[in-house]
């Protein structure tokens, strides 16, 4: 049976994420505590893992009902920060600014979240997907995939590549827990998931190798034309504004719809 099988948000943009048991949707459309703060630099540009691979050797830890985060670096040290005040996020700005060499500021965003498509909602995929990905790359474990794709939601219980068929020409919709969720472009990637999620090492060929393994096992149900590359995974879907407020969780029956 088709079912949620993993939550995450990820509560600082390009830091670690936070496995979850239930999400709100926000008005905004996207989940709860999902990249709420960002990292910008005093050109108004965020400080991500596009730019710097520098994101992989901070390891973090989120408590919501305080928004306090904890942050580690190996060569700093380890801080904690109360992010719902402001000095404890001028602070933060302080230390991150100097792991990462960059006059910072941090911005929070509780309606919508710092997402880099901002009239969409959240990322799926399956684990089928995840599983399948992953043993294209040798030393690859499926919890590495999953930390490279970062997604929102994961769906157990279907086939690899199950979320491909929910873009392009009459494609359905899917829902959870009451929430449907509509597909909207599926994910072209950047130079993150290439990365050893764990060093920031480089995996040897990554791009290519995904590439010709995605053309190979494409799947018959997706509509190719929706697809400007085979360095593409991952859907980006949206919430209708009539079921924003509502919440999912894990376990919840994912079923398709039109």
């Amino acid at each position: 049976m088709a079912h949620i099988e993993r939550l995450t948000v990820y509560p600082v943009k390009a830091l670690d994420g936070r496995d979850v048991e239930h999400s709100t949707v926000l008005p905004g459309g996207t989940l709860a505590h999902d990249r709420e703060f960002a990292l910008f630099d005093a050109d108004g540009d965020v400080v991500n893992g596009k730019r710097t691979a520098r994101v992989h050797d901070v390891t973090t830890t989120y408590d919501p009902e305080t928004r306090t985060l904890g942050a580690s670096v190996p060569d700093v040290g380890r801080e904690q920060f109360a992010l719902d005040t402001e000095s404890d996020r001028v602070r933060a700005a302080e230390w991150f600014g100097d792991v990462f060499d960059v006059d910072l500021t941090i911005v929070r965003d509780a309606d919508r979240g710092h997402v880099d498509r901002r009239e969409m909602g959240p990322s799926v995929v399956s684990t089928a997907t995840l599983e399948t990905v992953a043993g294209w790359f040798d030393d690859v474990t499926v919890d590495g995939m999953r930390r490279r794709l970062r997604a929102n939601v994961e769906v157990g219980g279907v086939p690899a590549f199950w979320e491909d068929r929910f873009v392009g020409a009459d494609a359905p919709a899917f829902e959870a827990g009451g929430v449907r969720i509509e597909g909207v472009t599926p994910c072209g990637r950047c130079v993150v998931p290439q990365r050893d999620p764990e060093t920031g090492d480089r995996t040897p060929d990554f791009r290519e190798r995904f590439i010709e393994r995605r053309r190979e096992t494409f799947p018959e149900w997706a509509d190719r034309d929706a697809f400007d590359h085979f360095y593409t995974l991952m859907l980006i879907g949206r919430v209708p504004e009539a079921d924003r407020g509502q919440s999912l969780a894990v376990g919840d029956d994912v079923t398709v719809v039109t």
